[in-house]
């Protein structure tokens, strides 16, 4: 059953910077190529977060050329002022050390594989338009969808809210080849209350989300068969 089309497609290159919207990409075991694949650590191993350094959001990371398993294509980072980075050059770990503010460790996971911790709980994360429409009623502002950090998000057919979450247990096929299972709820944390904009904190969306939604927003899906996804790729839902 055709359920909706792709809509939007974001990969974040750097764990917890903004991240960039693409026009297709593939799909590799782990979710989106090169999803994650760049991050932080602390001395004790832990990733660096939005949680802790909020100012990282403003930091948006984008590859610069072709996608290939042997290596990714070169890493940019814009930075707040406007000024564009290279991942490990000398400029870039100045900044880093700034904003970072404590002994650090850059990592990076190679294209095949990239691990759950840098992912999250799942290798993709889903929205719909119709969910995003529903919680900007339900909050009283604009929602930026930014501030969930999801993979895709799919323009539904049916524009019920919230009715991805039905599907759970069910597998969607995106376009010709890929293949996901819908797993279960993303559970929201104090990420979504930092502005991507100016990494400002307003705790009123989180509240909302927690007494409107259970603090579920988004769902989460596991990648049973790669391949490549673009941008207006129909969506279907399997029995």
């Amino acid at each position: 059953m055709l359920v909706g089309s792709i809509q939007e497609i974001t990969r974040h290159p750097v764990k917890s910077f903004a991240g960039e919207q693409v026009q297709a990409t593939k799909v590799m075991d782990y979710g989106l190529y090169g999803d994650r694949s760049h991050a932080f650590k602390d001395k004790q191993g832990k990733f660096i977060t939005i949680t802790q350094v909020p100012e990282m959001v403003r930091y948006q990371a984008f590859f610069s050329g072709e996608e290939t398993l042997k290596a990714y294509p070169e890493l940019k980072v814009k930075a707040p002022d406007g000024n564009i980075l290279t991942w490990g050059e000398k400029a870039f770990l100045e900044e880093m050390d700034l904003l970072l503010m404590r002994e650090a460790e850059a990592v990076v996971y190679p294209p095949s594989h990239i691990p759950f911790g840098a992912i999250e709980e799942e290798n993709i994360l889903l929205v719909s338009d119709a969910s995003i429409a529903e919680l900007t009623k339900l909050w009283g502002n604009e929602v930026d969808g930014r501030r969930f950090r999801h993979n895709v998000v799919l323009s539904l057919v049916n524009k019920t809210p919230f009715l991805e979450e039905s599907w759970f247990g069910k597998r969607i096929i995106i376009g010709n080849d890929v293949e996901l299972e819908i797993k279960r709820h993303c559970e929201r944390c104090m990420i979504i209350t930092v502005d991507p904009g100016d990494s400002h904190k307003d705790p009123s969306l989180l509240k909302t989300v927690v007494k409107e939604r259970n603090n579920h927003f988004g769902v989460y899906a596991s990648v049973l068969r790669t391949g490549e996804i673009r941008l207006g790729d129909q969506v279907f839902l399997m029995d």
